[in-house]
C-alpha cells in the first residue's frame, strides 16, 4: 500500500514556517493556528513528511482564516520520513510510525482538546494520514473527515465509517487509484453517512500538499481541493 508515490515530491522542511506556531498538546509537538476560542476545531493529520512541511502549515493557516483553531501535530516524533535515506528505508521507517500508532496519538490529542472545553472537532488526513483519520471516523470521535489522496484506507474501513467523510482523490494515484476510490463512493451512497466524493483529473497523488507554489496549474489544483475540504468542515463541524 505504500510505494515511489508515496515519498515523491518530498518538500523542504522548514520549522519556522506558518503565521502559527508551535505548541505542546497532549506531550505532542504541534502546528497551532487560529484562536482556541472558536471552538471549531480541525486536526490536520499529515503525510509521511510531516508538520514541518511548509505547504501544510499554510494550508492550516488558510482554514484557520476560515474560523477554525486547527492543530497539526507532530505524531513522528522527530523522525519523519527522509527520503533515499539508505539506513531508514521506507519499510523500516513505516514499522516505527504506523497509522495505527498516529491513530492512537490523535485520541490523546482529542482528548486534550475536549480538556479544554472545545468540544467540536473535524479532521483531515493526506496520504499517510487519511488512514489515521479514516480511524477516528470509524469510531466517531470527530464530526466530520476529509481524506485526500489516502493511502491504507480499505473498503472494510469505509464501510465502517460513522460521521460524514469527503474522499478527494487523484486520477494519478496508484496507492488509491480512481477505480478504489468509485469504490469508496459506491459503498458511501448505499450508508446512511453523508458523503462527498471527487476525482482530480491530472493530478497526482499528493497534489494537495506537495504542490510547487510556482506552478500556477498545481497551485490552482491544490486551492480547489483546499476549498472543498473547507466547506465540507463549515458544513458538518459546528
Amino acid at each position: 500500500m505504500s510505494g515511489p508515490q508515496c515519498c515523491s515530491n518530498p518538500p523542504t522542511l522548514d520549522p519556522a514556517s506558518g503565521a502559527g506556531h508551535v505548541e505542546k498538546i497532549a506531550g505532542f509537538n504541534t502546528y497551532v493556528s487560529g484562536s482556541i476560542q472558536s471552538n471549531l476545531t480541525i486536526l490536520l493529520v499529515s503525510d509521511v513528511y510531516g508538520y514541518e512541511a511548509p505547504n501544510l502549515r499554510k494550508l492550516a493557516d488558510k482554514v484557520a482564516a476560515a474560523g477554525f483553531y486547527v492543530v497539526a501535530p507532530d505524531f513522528f516524533y522527530g523522525e519523519p520520513l527522509v527520503r533515499n535515506k539508505p539506513d531508514r528505508p521506507l519499510p523500516a521507517w513505516i514499522k516505527d510510525h504506523g497509522p495505527d500508532k498516529g491513530f492512537e496519538d490523535a485520541t490523546l490529542i482529542i482528548d486534550a482538546l475536549k480538556s479544554k472545553g472545545v468540544s467540536s472537532i473535524g479532521a483531515a488526513g493526506f496520504c499517510w494520514g487519511a488512514k489515521v483519520v479514516v480511524e477516528l471516523a470509524k469510531v466517531a470521535l470527530i464530526l466530520a473527515a476529509v481524506m485526500l489522496h489516502p493511502s491504507f484506507v480499505t473498503v472494510d474501513d469505509i464501510k465502517s465509517v460513522k460521521v460524514p467523510i469527503a474522499i478527494l482523490g487523484a486520477e494519478i494515484d496508484n496507492l488509491s487509484p480512481p477505480e478504489l476510490v468509485k469504490q469508496f463512493d459506491e459503498i458511501l451512497k448505499v450508508s446512511e453517512v453523508d458523503s462527498f466524493v471527487k476525482i482530480f483529473p491530472k493530478c497526482a497523488h499528493g497534489w494537495t500538499v506537495r504542490y510547487d507554489v510556482n506552478d500556477t496549474t498545481a497551485v490552482s489544483c491544490a486551492n480547489e481541493a483546499h476549498q472543498d475540504m473547507l466547506e465540507w468542515f463549515a458544513k458538518y463541524v459546528k
